[in-house]
């Protein structure tokens, strides 16, 4: 089909052939003729040398965190005989990647190959399909082009965002306060351990000084109990709870989850995940990430069946971890009495939106609502931590727990 360029041109020889018929001059009907049927020869040349272009597409990372550039990488190649001079490729992406990639190639030889790229910013979690990806190859003088579709597409996962919850953010906010917290919710029904001798790359921390003092060799301090320990990880996705996917509030639940399921995991723990419409299911490090990179709201709107589910798989040496929105008063008894069979537990409560942007009275009814929940979780034996849709977990992680006492006052 014509270009833009080539429709202008044969417009324009049109308009100059009337002129020539007008005024009575040869010449310029001759001239006329020839800008007239040039776009339509090279429409013609351009199919008797078709060229054989493929084209594959390759990413520098399949899965990655939010804000992280991906670079895609595009090897066009020629397979005709004949070079190919000028070539525009379009490569669809998914809105939340921004528009279309356009990138120009000219001057493929025959049988050769030739690697353009272009770069996207995901900055949302989920799941995106790039492509497929248009080649419009157009003659020398750009006044027609012939477009193949290529079918290809390469999935992109951008996984939720992961918080190191190992170390604090800042020397300012106690470094004892978050491996402590750690330890409470990694600790199972019985202590056990085991010693072995030092080897290089060991955490520093494990040693075990009396040992050390009393054989003079650096000794690790094996923990046993968690090659047999379990965590569950219970994520409360309810719209009427936590609000929609991609929403602050909701991205934010999230995130946690997948920051406490991989502290979990770094630690060997089993890991079993759970929804209000998904029952407990064990999760390998790779499933777990792509089980929340695909996460969205759900419509349930009780927790009770899921909670009757949790119970049936409760133990001492399985923590427990709730990740959602303040519960309702009717709905905290219920959960209370399900994680009483269970080891450590720890309740994550998210303001479904921030208290600082509500109505005031809309306000006062969250603060007042996540107080409520958090004197119930804490006097229930929980660790609770109260978080803002934009506050980051690793902000409370680090903070000295609260005691009951001090929530009564």
């Amino acid at each position: 089909m014509l270009s833009p360029r080539g429709v202008t041109v044969a417009v324009v020889g049109g308009t100059m052939w009337l002129c020539a018929r007008i005024v009575g001059s040869p010449g310029l009907e001759v001239v006329a003729i020839g800008l007239l049927l040039l776009p339509f020869l090279s429409g013609g040349f351009l199919r008797w040398t078709e060229r054989r272009i493929t084209v594959k597409r390759s990413l520098s990372e399949g899965r990655v965190p939010p804000g992280t550039r991906v670079s895609v990488q595009l090897d066009v190649e020629n397979r005709s005989a004949s070079p190919a001079s000028f070539l525009l490729l379009e490569d669809r992406l998914p809105s939340a990647l921004g528009r279309p990639a356009r990138l120009v190639v000219t001057g493929v030889p025959g049988r050769r190959a030739q690697r353009v790229s272009y770069t996207v910013l995901p900055q949302v979690r989920g799941r995106y399909q790039l492509g497929p990806l248009t080649v419009d190859v157009t003659d020398p003088f750009g006044l027609s082009r012939r477009r193949t579709r290529l079918g290809g597409r390469d999935e992109l996962l951008v996984t939720p965002e992961i918080e190191d919850l190992s170390h604090p953010p800042d020397t300012a906010s106690g470094p004892m306060v978050g491996m402590n917290r750690s330890r409470q919710l990694l600790r199972t029904g019985e202590d056990y351990f085991t010693m072995r001798g030092y080897q290089e790359g060991d955490d520093l921390r494990r040693i075990h000084w009396p040992s050390v003092a009393r054989t003079g060799e650096l000794m690790i301090r094996q923990n046993e109990a968690t090659k047999r320990a379990s965590g569950l990880v219970f994520l409360d996705d309810r719209e009427s709870a936590i609000g929609r996917t991609h929403t602050p509030a909701f991205e934010r639940a999230v995130s946690c989850a997948a920051s406490v399921g991989a502290l979990l995991l770094r630690n060997g723990f089993a890991l079993r995940l759970s929804t209000p419409e998904v029952p407990p299911a064990a999760m390998t490090e790779d499933r777990f990430m792509d089980t929340l990179t695909s996460v969205s709201h759900s419509t349930s709107r009780s927790i009770a069946a899921a909670i009757t589910n949790l119970r049936s798989g409760a133990s001492s040496d399985t923590s427990l971890v709730f990740i959602g929105a303040p519960p309702a008063p009717q709905e905290l008894p219920v959960l209370l009495r399900a994680g009483a069979a269970f080891g450590p537990k720890l309740a994550i409560v998210i303001h479904p939106i921030d208290p600082v942007t509500a109505t005031p009275s809309q306000g006062a009814q969250l603060e007042g609502r996540a107080t409520q929940a958090r004197l119930a979780f804490t006097r229930a034996g929980w660790d609770c931590l109260v978080l803002t849709p934009t506050m980051r977990l690793s902000e409370r992680w680090h903070i000295q727990r609260q005691r009951v006492l001090e929530h009564s006052v």
